[in-house]
């Protein structure tokens, strides 16, 4: 059976099926001893795929882990300057995991961790939109003008949001929830600045139905068998 050379090396735990092709754009996978291309395909139980020089073969156990991140930490496997990563708090895992979409150096929370390439390509795909919440204090009060902003969608970057969801929270009004499905970069922050309005603090609770609960900073957990199936309901369809 031959299969995309991004897919087998997602289906393997090496990376994500968009990831995949960079590393092999990159020259770091080969196919019998030879460099890939892009476009290649393999046959599975014959080719003998390597990626910087290690065998790959497909996983076994398949992990679906979830991390509360800290703020100061990268959302990356490595980091060149030696920063904290994700990682660092998965490492008794034995496993090649990685992230699944991104959170901000600064923010802290919900972050999904998984070696199923397949999985996490399909959960960040943008089109399946699944909703993602996020607890923002603000340093001044917010107002019912910054509710209508974020529901009509803003301009940023040079696009145009979709809907977002923004419920003032307390009774000093500097405390927001904010619901929204695209999640592009610190797009949430852009939002507020937009307004002239200065973040604190960000933290992602929720993706989906999947919730952070009491898990402390720095910690994970396994996701339940009800959890990984609700999610590959966002990553099949």
């Amino acid at each position: 059976m031959e299969v995309r050379l991004q897919k087998y090396l997602a289906d393997c735990g090496i990376a994500s099926r968009r990831r995949a092709e960079e590393l092999i754009a990159a020259g770091k996978v080969t196919v019998n001893g030879e460099i890939a291309q892009i476009g290649a395909k393999v046959v599975l139980g014959k080719d003998e795929v390597r990626f910087d020089g290690a065998l790959v073969e497909p996983k076994s156990e398949m992990f679906y882990i979830l991390l509360n991140k800290p703020m100061g930490v990268i959302t990356s496997a490595s980091d060149q300057f030696g920063r904290k990563t994700v990682m660092d708090f998965v490492a008794d895992i034995d496993a090649r995991l990685f992230p699944i979409g991104r959170l901000d150096y600064a923010t802290s929370g919900l972050i999904l961790l998984t070696n199923d390439g397949a999985f996490a390509q399909g959960l960040s795909h943008p089109r399946y939109g699944i909703e993602k919440i996020y607890m923002a204090k603000v340093e001044m009060p917010l107002d019912a003008s910054a509710v209508k902003a974020f529901a009509e969608g803003m301009e940023i970057d040079g696009y145009t949001t979709r809907p977002v969801v923004l419920e003032i929270i307390g009774a000093d009004k500097k405390t927001a929830k904010v619901v929204l499905k695209e999640g592009r970069n610190r797009q949430i922050r852009k939002m507020f600045e937009g307004l002239g309005v200065k973040v604190v603090s960000l933290k992602r609770t929720a993706i989906g139905d999947i919730r952070l609960g009491d898990l402390k900073l720095g910690q994970y957990r396994h996701l339940t068998t009800q959890e990984i199936a609700y999610l590959k309901k966002f990553s099949t369809q």
